[in-house]
This record gives C-alpha cells, structure tokens and sequence, in this order.
C-alpha cells in the first residue's frame, strides 16, 4: 500500500483544464445551433455548457485559494475552500443548469414551435459528444493515477478530492445530457412533433438536478469535517507500528484540509525507554510518518497507557 500522490493537485487542474476547454467551445457551438433552429433541448444543453464552463473557473478558483499559508487566523490553512467551492459548483449546476432546463422545456411544451435546420443542432450534438468524450477521457486519466486499482465506484465512494469528483459528474451528467438531446431531436425528426424536443430539455434538467443533489450529499461531509481515506489511514497505523520503539497504535485521529491532513495519534512506548529517549523516538516517527504520507501536513504523536 502506497501513500496518495502529490501530484494530486496538478491532477485537479489538469483535469479542470480539460473540461474548461471542451465546455466552452461546445457552449458556443450550442448557442449558435439553439438560436438558429429554435431547439429547446439545445438552448438547454447550451446553458448547461455554459454553467459547467463557469463551474470550472470557479473550481480552479478554489482549488488555487485553498493552498494559501496557514496564517493566526487560520493555523490550519485554507485546504478547505476547495471544499467550499465545488459545493458552489454543485448549487450552479442545480440552479442554473438543471431548474432553466425544466423551465425552458415546459415553456416549450406550452408554446410549441417548428424547428429550423434541425440536421445543424444534430451535427453540432454529435461533436460535442466527441469533445465531451474527449474530456472525459482525460479526466479518468487523471482518475487513474489517484485511484491506482481501486474500482472506480470504490474511488468515487471515498476520495476526498472534490474537484475531480464534482468534474466527474460534470461530464457524466454533460454526456448523458448530450445523448437525451440527440434522442428528442431524432424523434422530433421522425415524427415531426416539436413536443419531443421540450420533453427532451426536461429530461436533460432532472439528469443536472440528480447528479448536483449527489455532489451536494458528497461534498457535504468534506465541508463538515472528514477523515483521510481508510486506506491511507491504514498506513499511517502502518508506519507507527512497525516503529522499534512502539508497543502499540492505540488510537488514530486524522482530519482532511483540502489537498492537507492532520494526523493525531496515541501510542504505547515500550517498556523502558526514558523520556528523552522517548520524545527523540517520537519526533523520529513524525518525520517518518510526513516522509512516506506527503499529504500529512500537521503530525501530532502522544505516548500514552491507554487509548
């Protein structure tokens, strides 16, 4: 078992990197297709290209606030603004991207229209699947590296990095929406009936509102306080016990800041060593224990009997 990567931070922004990209030109292609064939599944998946580029800026935003020095105010850094701003990102998507979807197609069912050109918004669907395809690929990429062999359900279970989750659904709720405009447009083609189309933005709003209300609930816990991922506690508990100078682990208390963890542990010494000896040891373990862990930014070890 392997400590995290330091490069956990470049992963976030190279992977905010790609999915900025991708979004943006798609969001302008989308516009431009939405106002020339008055598709309402169209100008819905261009608001939600739009939110997802602005949901970027500000994930990138955090992630760069949150590796400010820790200050008196804050001795603990500001790790946790990444936090702060990918629950934001999740908000955006709720509000802007998933209530305008439903909105748009409920007004376009009440008020139907005949669309124009409706082969310019499929072929306009069908590269911002590739573009999004793309995205993805390079943000499971970036997964890869963190996750090592984990499963991805398992990774997406327990990491703590937020800016690549919230990326992750991102681009999942983005590809799925892709895929529903496509269907409603297709059928809208085949039957001539303009209904399919608004149906199609409604579907595309309860997909945003779905994968924003996961990112809520997931990013929920990181706000409020949550430990280092079980693995990579197992390690720490790890690296204690296979000290010379240690009996035994008896309790670990670990804490994520963003990017950063702090480290509370107790441990029994064994029989004999004296206090000067005792505190060499243990000063001895806490370079150790950051030495392995890069992520391990505050180390506080207490001998004790008991837990």
């Amino acid at each position: 078992m392997s400590a995290p990567s330091s490069g956990s931070h470049d992963a976030s922004a190279r992977a905010i990197l790609y999915a900025f990209m991708a979004n943006l030109g798609i969001a302008i292609a989308k516009t431009w297709a939405a106002l020339f064939t008055g598709s309402g599944s169209m100008m819905a998946e261009a608001i939600h290209s739009f939110a997802d580029s602005t949901n970027q800026v500000l994930l990138f935003l955090g992630l760069k606030r949150s590796l400010k020095p820790a200050d008196d105010e804050h001795p603990l850094g500001y790790g946790k603004l990444s936090y702060f701003w990918s629950f934001i990102v999740a908000i955006v998507l709720f509000s802007l991207g998933g209530l305008f979807s439903i909105y748009e197609g409920v007004h376009k069912l009440q008020n139907p229209e005949p669309l124009n050109q409706i082969w310019v918004a499929i072929g306009v669907l069908v590269l911002a699947v590739f573009l999004e395809g793309g995205a993805m690929f390079g943000v499971l990429r970036e997964v890869k590296k963190l996750r090592g062999s984990k499963p991805l359900s398992e990774w997406l279970r327990h990491t703590r990095n937020a800016e690549l989750v919230v990326i992750f659904g991102e681009d999942l709720a983005a590809l799925t929406g892709l895929t529903l405009a496509l269907i409603a447009l297709l059928l809208t083609v085949y039957t001539g009936n303009p209904v399919f189309d608004a149906m199609g933005s409604i579907a595309i709003g309860i997909v945003l509102i779905f994968v924003s209300l996961f990112l809520v609930l997931r990013i929920r816990s990181l706000l409020i306080g949550k430990s280092a991922e079980p693995d990579l506690q197992e390690l720490l508990d790890e690296i204690a016990a296979a000290d010379d100078s240690v009996e035994r682990v008896l309790n670990t208390i670990t804490l994520q800041f963003g990017p950063d963890m702090m480290l509370a542990m107790k441990i029994q010494m064994k029989p004999g060593i004296s206090i000067d000896v005792a505190v060499d040891r243990i000063n001895a373990l806490e370079r150790e224990l950051k030495a392995q862990v890069p992520s391990l930014k505050w180390c506080f070890v207490e001998p004790d009997s008991k837990a």
